[in-house]
């Protein structure tokens, strides 16, 4: 979608509404931390790793097993990403407000003093979120999960310097959180009214093994971040059941994505392959905020820049998400499991059914298109190329899950999505269009976010 670059930012309607609110009770607490201190303003340090550590925080407060050492919520990926997304928003615009020279993501957020800490805005700005998410209907974090961040809120704090600049900190990273939880009050997560169409046709899809919860449907309704709709960037959508195309994705995923019957039968997949299926099954959101750490810390970036690469990451892949399940409830289309299964019965004389043909690994409890993976992989890496300006970046990505560690290395952010949609069906979940439409999903809002959100300010 070709868009004009906008300098002021999109902002809908009850965003609006509730910006106003916002600006209330942000303004009241910025004036309170100016009356607090009126010392004279500290240097301020460029770089830091308070948006690496509490981007950390926040990953293992949202995703971690409760059973992990460090536990957690145990959210699945769409659920995460939405939260991170809010973490990420309100640290953005918490350093934003301190050291300006960009866009705020919401509105009317009052500047606060160039001499607050940037260490205590970033840990106040994450931890009040992370604190804030239980809202209802949304379940609040696990007091174990709760009480750890208190924790490391409590050190951090302790670890800056008693004075004006960590209360002008708090202050700021307090009234981003309180923006955020009061722009994303009512905004549809955890909306128990909404299910997944269930059909019994040829192409619908229908629940099965390893689980047959119906979940998540609630996903494709929450408000965007950044988009105008959820369904801005609808797919062109499944290929039609009689088509040659769709028998060619069929007999590939049939091919390349069954499970093996025994030990002693041969794999259909080439050593790189079942290497490419096997990396990518972990929780997206962790893998990647992972990389991004690990990134953004050798290109040497700053407080600011990192707080703002953050946001484009998860807010970009938030709306990437969203869009995704709109698009999976809209098409409402099966699985291959499904398809293969049922393959003499689709209308299409290329397609051999097997009632026998299972996938290399379980099915999520949701239609096939589009990919949810791809559309998080595609978002994060563009997110990452418009940032830096550039495709190119010699990073590795390591999977952690499992012994022993795996590793991948590139040399292009977009190398990793060419190898997400080729996972996906090395796997059985997915047809090739619903990973390369998916992916288009994550492109096009990453190319969006990139047009109207965290322009510099002139």
């Amino acid at each position: 979608m070709a868009c004009e670059k906008k300098e002021g930012r999109i902002m809908r309607p009850q965003q609006h509404e509730r910006a106003l609110g916002t600006f209330v009770l942000t303004a009241i607490i910025a004036l309170t931390a100016t009356a607090l201190g009126t010392g004279p303003a500290a240097a301020q340090p460029e770089h830091s790793d308070v948006v690496r550590v509490w981007n950390l925080h926040a990953s293992d407060a949202l995703i971690n097993a409760a059973t992990a050492v460090t536990p957690g919520a145990g959210q699945a990926p769409p659920v995460s990403q939405l939260h991170l997304a809010m973490v990420q928003g309100a640290v953005y615009d918490a350093v934003n407000s301190i050291v300006g020279g960009y866009q705020p993501y919401l509105p009317d957020l009052p500047p606060a003093p160039r001499s607050a800490s940037l260490d205590a805005a970033v840990a106040t700005a994450a931890h009040d979120v992370l604190i804030g998410l239980g809202i209802p209907p949304a379940p609040p974090l696990p007091q174990v999960v709760l009480d750890r961040l208190e924790h490391l809120y409590t050190a951090e704090l302790e670890s800056i310097a008693d004075g004006d600049a960590k209360t002008q900190g708090v202050a700021a990273g307090a009234a981003a959180a309180a923006a955020m939880l009061e722009a994303r009050t009512d905004d549809g997560r955890f909306d128990p009214s909404l299910s997944w169409d269930v059909g019994t046709l040829p192409g619908e899809w229908r629940p099965t093994l390893p689980s047959f919860a119906n979940s998540l449907a609630w996903v494709g309704a929450v408000e965007p971040f950044t988009l105008e709709s959820t369904s801005q960037f609808r797919t062109k959508g499944p290929k039609a059941l009689t088509s040659g195309a769709y028998a060619r994705d069929y007999n590939e995923v049939k091919d390349l994505g069954r499970a093996l019957k025994d030990l002693a039968e041969p794999s259909p997949r080439t050593d790189e392959q079942n290497k490419v299926a096997d990396f990518y099954t972990v929780h997206p959101q962790e893998l990647f905020n992972r990389t991004f750490r690990v990134i953004s810390e050798t290109q040497g970036l700053t407080v600011a820049e990192e707080a703002r690469l953050f946001a484009m990451l998860n807010l970009t892949t938030a709306d990437s998400v969203i869009n995704c399940f709109d698009d999976k409830a809209f098409w409402n289309f099966w699985r291959p499991i499904t398809a293969i299964q049922e393959g003499d019965n689709d209308g299409n004389r290329k397609t051999v059914g097997d009632p026998a043909w299972m996938p290399l690994v379980g099915n999520p409890p949701y239609s096939d298109h589009p990919s949810g993976y791809n559309c998080v992989s595609a978002a994060y890496m563009h997110a990452a190329q418009a940032f830096f300006g550039t495709n190119k970046m010699e990073f590795s990505v390591v999977k952690i899950a499992g012994a022993p560690e795996m590793k991948r290395d590139y040399t292009r952010f977009t190398d990793v999505v060419e190898d997400t949609i080729d996972a996906r069906v090395y796997q059985g979940l997915h047809f090739r269009g619903a990973d390369v439409q998916g992916a288009g999903i994550g492109k096009n809002v990453a190319r969006w976010v990139d047009l109207h959100f965290f322009q510099p300010v002139r």
